[in-house]
């Protein structure tokens, strides 16, 4: 839920500390002296905080102070944890490509990305499922071999095949 912003003539405050458009303090004036200050500057008249004695407005765009808002809830959101990235193998990969493989994954874990490693099992390589964990098993050992990682999920069972989720 969102707080309410009031602009110009919906401030019931009947004095108000006063910040310009370059964020310079102008100083605490009665409403009418900053709505007319605002009018003169063409600009509106936005309460930031109310829970302060005067409450604070700023001289500004309303639109503008509305999109910067906007704009700093989302950047937050921005890096949580990083990105999931995946590898694939598959159940009869070679030892060379197995290792091209891992070089990539120590790639998106050095940017700071977590893994996810998918082995897919079709037909009657799902009764070799202890082979295609000693594969999973090879491609991590080929990944702590050259950085520090951690397992975030063991080596799990889906209706496709195995995945695990590595991190850094």
């Amino acid at each position: 839920m969102q707080k309410r912003i009031f602009i110009n003539n919906q401030i019931r405050s009947p004095k108000v500390r006063v910040i310009d458009q370059e964020g310079k303090q102008v100083g605490i004036l009665t409403i009418q002296e900053a709505l007319k200050l605002a009018r003169e500057r063409s600009l509106d008249l936005i309460q930031i905080t109310e829970h302060m004695d005067p409450p604070v407005c700023r001289l500004g765009e309303y639109g503008k102070y509305l999109y910067q808002l906007e704009k700093k809830s989302r950047g937050g959101k921005k890096h949580e944890g990083g990105n999931m990235k995946e590898v694939r193998l598959t159940f009869n990969i070679s030892k060379n490509d197995l290792e091209t493989r891992a070089r990539q994954a120590e790639k998106f874990l050095a940017k700071g990305d977590r893994v996810r490693v998918v082995l897919p099992l079709r037909g009657r390589q799902k009764a070799l499922e202890g082979f295609a964990r000693e594969k999973m098993g090879i491609f991590l050992t080929a990944v702590k071999e050259h950085s520090q990682i951690k397992v975030e999920r063991e080596i799990r069972r889906e209706p496709r095949g195995l995945s695990m989720i590595i991190g850094k």
